[in-house]
């Protein structure tokens, strides 16, 4: 009994894992052979071989301790890059990550379906950068458009609990996932927090510490617990005669 109750765990562990036992083999031994090897030497390395594993538009930058799952549901634009520590669990529908977008140390992308959720995926679009410690989980489904900011230790969460009967443990009341959207050139602010079921509009601001529970208009700074409008950009308030600001450079 205690024999096949091992099995059973073991064989759940593997389908948590990878889409098959093969497949986790194979994930396995590259990861052994090269995902430890540091700098210039293991990102080249990692981008010839990693092209057996998950999918890749061009070359990508893989950093050494990066951990991945369901690898064959991953996609990486050109020009991607992955920085040490950061781990990403795919699970089907996957996580696809656009042309030249960082995504930062530590930061985690867990699409976690093991529910059969018919949404559940990470879409990340181009030129983003998702901070240090970041948490991206996208069991309803998270769309994050072009040149989207998450400042360090956001979190956005598309999934949530159901906690309704007291008398039932909130673990057997099942969940919510709705999914998130975040529209092109948004900046969240470090701490922040986005909830189930929101949308981002364009061009917005989440300021430090905020927790999102609604929509956020285009154009608008929103902030506080929970979060409520601040102002609108580019209305009158948006002066900036007094401020020393730099430009990323466009050219070498």
């Amino acid at each position: 009994m205690a024999l096949k109750t091992n099995i059973a765990q073991l064989n759940l562990y593997l389908q948590r894992q990878a889409s098959s036992h093969s497949r986790y083999a194979l994930e396995q031994i590259l990861y052994l052979l090269m995902s430890w090897i540091p700098s210039i030497v293991g990102i080249t390395i990692r981008a010839l071989f990693y092209r057996l594993i998950l999918k890749m538009d061009g070359w990508v930058a893989i950093e050494n301790g990066v951990r991945l799952r369901f690898a064959d549901h991953i996609r990486l634009g050109h020009g991607a890059y992955l920085d040490k520590g950061t781990y990403l669990h795919a699970c089907p529908n996957g996580i696809d990550i656009g042309p030249n977008t960082i995504v930062m140390y530590g930061a985690l992308l867990h699409v976690y379906n093991f529910r059969e959720l018919p949404h559940s995926h990470i879409h990340i679009g181009r030129d983003c950068l998702i901070g240090e410690y970041t948490v991206i989980r996208g069991q309803g489904g998270v769309d994050i458009g072009d040149r989207v900011y998450s400042s360090p230790f956001v979190q956005i969460i598309a999934v949530n609990h159901v906690f309704d009967d007291r008398e039932r443990p909130f673990v057997d009341q099942g969940i919510t996932a709705e999914g998130i959207i975040i529209e092109d050139d948004v900046w969240l602010g470090s701490g922040s927090i986005i909830t189930d079921g929101v949308r981002i509009g364009q061009g917005s601001v989440v300021a430090a510490g905020a927790v999102v529970t609604h929509d956020v208009a285009p154009y608008t700074v929103v902030g506080g617990v929970p979060a409520r409008l601040i102002r609108e950009i580019g209305v009158n308030n948006d002066q900036v005669e007094d401020k020393i600001i730099y430009m990323a450079k466009t050219s070498f």
